[in-house]
């Protein structure tokens, strides 16, 4: 049998690595103790995440999630908090974090050389890929698109695809730990 073409590369830069948690302040204090942090922290809630889907249909998840750049790097923490699908359900990565109380990289985020999220999606079914999970951030201004892609079975871990528009302004946060500073980030 000849060997399978390669397809084009196009994932871009790992902009991303995400650690899931049933505890995010456990986590931000041992990435605290490896130079990693100060964290941003969110509540990712019906309020601030619309649109929120799970493999093509409604999704209702909750969680509190946390970032530290790195360089170039950002890192993620999320820890679940309620919800009745998304990575909530029984067939999930995330489930099994919580109900174990285990922790560990759970995705890595893909700039996707920055080309629209619906040509992301496109590019991805193509490619056997359908959207897992996927929702609309909003920010003070502006919003976050992310989906995350069902590469599990095949890569070995979730794929996760990230746009900001470009008037994006943070939305609310905590800084943590307590007394950091923004300019620390």
């Amino acid at each position: 049998m000849p060997p399978t073409p390669t397809p084009a590369p196009f994932l871009g830069a790992i902009t991303e690595v995400c650690i899931v948690t049933p505890d995010h302040i456990k986590t931000m204090d041992g990435l605290l103790r490896l130079g990693i942090g100060p964290f941003q922290v969110f509540d990712f809630t019906p309020a601030t995440v619309s649109c929120r889907r799970f493999r093509g249909q409604d999704g209702d998840f909750e969680l509190k999630v946390c970032f530290a750049k790195q360089g170039d790097l950002v890192f993620e923490i999320m820890q679940p908090v309620a919800g009745g699908s998304g990575w909530f359900v029984s067939d999930s990565p995330m489930i099994d974090i919580k109900r174990n109380n285990k922790e560990g990289i759970q995705h890595l985020a893909f700039d996707c050389g920055k080309i629209p999220m619906a040509e992301r999606k496109r590019e991805m079914r193509a490619r056997g890929f359908e959207p897992a999970m996927e929702g609309v951030w909003k920010g003070r201004k502006g919003t976050c698109t992310f989906c995350f892609f069902d590469t599990e079975a095949s890569a070995g871990t979730v794929f996760e695809s990230i746009a900001f528009s470009d008037d994006w302004e943070d939305p609310e946060f905590e800084l943590y730990p307590p007394g950091a500073s923004a300019q620390d980030k």
